[in-house]
């Protein structure tokens, strides 16, 4: 590549390939998964409803549902050989890399992994998404030398998911804030660790691998790892009145801000306001008024200082904590509902594949001949 060719820093602005999963619209700073608004999403349907319009690219039938949340029950039971890797796996693992050697695992014990079939590939979709929540359950009581509890089939998704971690499903309101979270985190268009995905993919390499390159790209901070950043300041600034003194103090030693801002977003995220009114309904459930006043005076502080606006992470970081997960538990739960979009853009970019190859502008020294071993030696 010539030295002079325009170099798109972080692919900033290139439009690499087409989708028709979901939309990140600029002009209207709105999202779409297949056509819908997601806030409409969120307002009406389950997260298991949003997970088959990811797939199959329309709401399911009554019948289609049924039959699609039975195979999401029955998948969700994990065997004792991964039980037992989970056991070994150090307890000061990151839960994360938990989840990441899990897929692996499930990839290396699945006789068909490598059957890349649309239907193949659809059914281990599938099974991924049923046992990613029992997987971190069970790594959630871990950490608290707890044994792991046997999914409930009787239970919805999110039920489920709170019974497997804490042994009993809150009221109806905490559950139906927690999934509104999982339906804003399921899908966002070519994000990092969805492009990750498709870059897996494009090799012609496995479902397992490509998720496994996701969850590495998701862990950082800049990317899902910032709703656990989130929580981490929030502490660290421990109340409202101290909240201007400490950004101040942060800006000026040119600290990340997390949560607040975005590449794509630049007049606010679309999905901050339908995930702030979740966390503002736990906030009065759980009594958090003091969390409440430190969160709506960092964002006002920011606002005044720099004009940037939160993003999804800054509110669903103290939603979970009222919810009553632990903090590295955070962005695992952004696998359970991104595994949905990861998998579909797999499928997507199975379909019409081309290996995704960019170039780079070298910056180094010129062509040069090696020296002969003697003045090697020579220094």
């Amino acid at each position: 590549m010539m030295a002079d060719s325009a170099i798109h820093k972080g692919l900033a602005g290139v439009v690499v390939d087409t989708t028709a999963i979901s939309m990140v619209d600029q002009d209207t700073n709105s999202l779409t998964y297949r056509g819908y608004a997601v806030q409409e999403l969120a307002a009406s349907c389950t997260f298991e409803e949003v997970a088959y319009l990811i797939w199959h690219g329309d709401l399911p039938t009554a019948e289609q549902l049924g039959a699609f949340c039975a195979r999401e029950q029955a998948n969700r039971v994990l065997n004792r050989s991964t039980l037992e890797l989970l056991r070994r796996i150090p307890e000061t693992t990151h839960p994360m890399d938990v989840l990441r050697t899990a897929i692996s695992y499930l990839g290396a014990d699945d006789p068909a992994e490598d059957d890349g079939s649309v239907a193949a590939n659809q059914a281990k979709a599938e099974v991924m998404m049923a046992r990613l929540p029992t997987v971190i359950a069970a790594d959630h009581r871990r950490r608290q030398g707890l044994d792991p509890i046997r999914p409930d089939p009787e239970l919805g998704f999110a039920e489920n998911f709170f019974h497997m971690c804490f042994g009993a499903v809150p009221e109806p309101e905490v559950v139906r804030c927690f999934e509104v979270s999982l339906i804003l985190y399921a899908e966002h268009s070519f994000n990092a660790s969805t492009f990750t995905a498709r870059v897996v993919t494009s090799t012609m390499s496995d479902i397992y691998s490509a998720v496994t390159a996701a969850i590495g790209a998701l862990k950082g901070p800049l990317h899902g790892g910032a709703n656990e950043a989130v929580m981490h300041m929030l502490t660290e600034i421990g109340s409202a009145d101290r909240a201007a003194e400490w950004l101040d103090r942060a800006l000026a030693e040119k600290r990340k801000i997390m949560g607040f801002g975005h590449r794509v977003y630049k007049h606010g995220d679309s999905r901050v306001p339908t995930m702030h009114a979740a966390l503002e309904r736990m906030a009065r459930i759980k009594d958090a008024g003091a969390l409440m006043e430190l969160y709506a005076a960092l964002e006002t502080a920011m606002d005044e200082r720099k004009g940037i606006h939160p993003n999804l992470d800054y509110p669903a970081g103290p939603a979970y904590h009222l919810m009553g997960f632990d903090v590295p538990t955070f962005t695992p739960i952004f696998v359970m509902a991104r595994i949905t979009g990861w998998t579909a853009h797999i499928l997507e970019q199975q379909a019409a594949n081309s290996l995704i190859r960019p170039l780079s502008s070298y910056t180094g020294l010129a062509q040069r001949p090696v020296p002969v071993q003697a003045q090697r030696r020579a220094g």
